[in-house]
């Protein structure tokens, strides 16, 4: 039995005639009452009670037709289905960001995202550190990353989004909170949050530090972007962060730039070059307009528009 015995069935039930069911197949009558003949003897029943002038389901008839329509919309759903996964509109995405995207970037690119593919599931690991990022990327837990780089992983293509100006966190009643800027040398008698080493805030913190001309004294290691907002504004030190952090609203902090010396963080989106297929490209390509429309990327004016930002380790 094929599919399109079935269709020619239900055709005829549905037209009530075998001329008009002839005429809405394309086919002639002839051959359209052989197959519907030919699938009875298959089946070894009869489906139709025929005379010159109607048709009339039997009780095998009537059970099989329900059965068919089932079938070919499933079948149908199927083919759609296929159809959307070639074109990346269906299927299923995990998506990493790293602390401070969780706050700025994550809400507006998912959120247009959705919109444009709302038959994508997503899953989303919010204040993921570079390197859990790129272990997720690695046994294939993670599908696309958004991190801080450096990653000089095999295989990993990592995609330069914009550079991050750091900001001081602090809290509200630091003398220094009413300031317009900081001078990071003014903290150099300060206790630090910082991040988990070995993840790239560490190491941009202790640089920095040491470009004031001092060693930062990190009394905690944290993972996560609020962990490190709370523990200050808990008065349990001060904290350096990109500048998205600003979006995080939290009692008893404060941001204020960071004047001298300059310093900045990149971010980048990160994915396996094996694992680039309709889904992750469609991903890709949405998160690059949505991105470049809100003007939440910084690409250099003289540089293609990701072009040379681009790298496969």
């Amino acid at each position: 039995m094929e599919l399109r015995h079935m269709k020619y069935f239900v055709t005829v039930v549905d037209e009530g005639s075998f001329t008009r069911a002839a005429e809405r197949l394309s086919i002639a009558q002839s051959p359209l009452s052989h197959q519907i003949r030919k699938l009875e003897r298959e089946l070894a029943v009869t489906l139709l009670e025929r005379t010159t002038r109607s048709i009339a389901l039997t009780e095998a008839g009537r059970v099989f037709y329900d059965r068919c329509v089932t079938l070919l919309a499933a079948t149908d759903d199927a083919m759609d289905s296929a159809r959307m996964a070639a074109r990346g509109e269906m299927g299923a995405l995990s998506l990493g960001f790293t602390g401070a995207a969780t706050y700025d970037l994550m809400p507006n690119l998912v959120r247009a995202y959705r919109e444009r593919n709302p038959h994508v599931e997503l899953t989303l690991r919010s204040e993921m550190l570079t390197p859990d990022q790129v272990d997720a990327l690695l046994d294939g837990t993670l599908t696309v990353g958004l991190l801080r780089p450096p990653v000089k992983v095999p295989g990993i293509v990592v995609e330069h989004l914009r550079n991050e100006s750091l900001m001081v966190v602090m809290p509200v009643q630091h003398p220094m909170a009413t300031y317009t800027a900081i001078d990071l040398h003014d903290l150099a008698e300060e206790t630090f949050i910082g991040y988990r080493a070995p993840a790239t805030m560490y190491e941009t913190l202790v640089n920095t530090c040491k470009q004031a001309g001092f060693v930062p004294n990190i009394k905690q290691q944290i993972a996560e972007t609020s962990t490190l907002v709370a523990l200050v504004a808990a008065g349990l030190g001060v904290a350096l962060a990109p500048e998205s952090v600003r979006h995080l609203r939290m009692n008893g902090v404060t941001y204020r730039p960071l004047r001298s010396p300059k310093a900045t963080v990149p971010l980048a989106l990160a994915y396996r070059e094996d694992a680039v297929g309709p889904l992750v490209r469609r991903y890709l390509d949405t998160a690059r307009t949505v991105l470049r429309s809100k003007k939440l990327i910084n690409v250099a004016p003289h540089e293609d528009a990701f072009g040379e930002y681009v790298d496969t380790i």
